[in-house]
């Protein structure tokens, strides 16, 4: 008997992002540090590029940091949509393991995940997952790190508790000019 396609037989979409460009002003923690005016510029033009990519999430996960959470509200508001964003200091303090060990942990109804964090460890997530039939250019860019509001898109293949190392496709990775 045909069974319908579960929610697992489709591609999980993790879409790593960077921050947008930040101050660094004096006396203000890392914590604390706000976007600039160019990196209010990049989160407008960042969540376009992701509402024309059909990549509107199902669940955000932000760093707690203000750049972060500064980068994602302007995303969100030329996004088109509404997802539910939670802000966690695990994202902020994450290397690429604790990443991973968050991303498995995501909920099974999430098809799109879109994380908000920092480097290195957006670019170092990415070359991480990257297995066969990964963009060659795309795993190139994110070996040497990525500028800010810079966006991987991954393509993972089960449910989210099975990502690992080279478990997933990096399809590309998108700089806002």
């Amino acid at each position: 008997m045909n069974q319908p396609p579960s929610v697992s037989d489709e591609p999980r979409r993790l879409v790593l992002l960077r921050h947008a460009k930040a101050e660094h002003p004096d006396g203000v923690s890392d914590h604390s540090r706000p976007l600039a005016l160019q990196g209010r510029r990049q989160s407008a033009r960042v969540g376009t590029a992701l509402a024309a990519a059909g990549l509107v999430p199902d669940l955000v996960w932000c760093s707690s940091s203000t750049r972060t959470r500064q980068t994602w509200d302007l995303v969100r508001g030329t996004l088109g949509a509404q997802p539910p964003a939670e802000f966690l200091d695990d994202v902020y303090e994450a290397g690429v393991r604790s990443l991973l060990a968050l991303v498995a942990t995501a909920p099974a109804s999430v098809s799109t995940l879109l994380v908000v964090g920092h480097e290195p460890t957006m670019s170092h997530t990415a070359a991480t997952l990257a297995g066969p039939g990964s963009d060659e250019d795309a795993w190139s860019r994110v070996q040497v790190g990525v500028p800010t509001a810079s966006w991987s898109l991954i393509e993972l293949d089960g449910d989210w508790d099975t990502v690992a190392s080279q478990a997933g496709r990096l399809i590309k990775v998108v700089t806002p000019h």
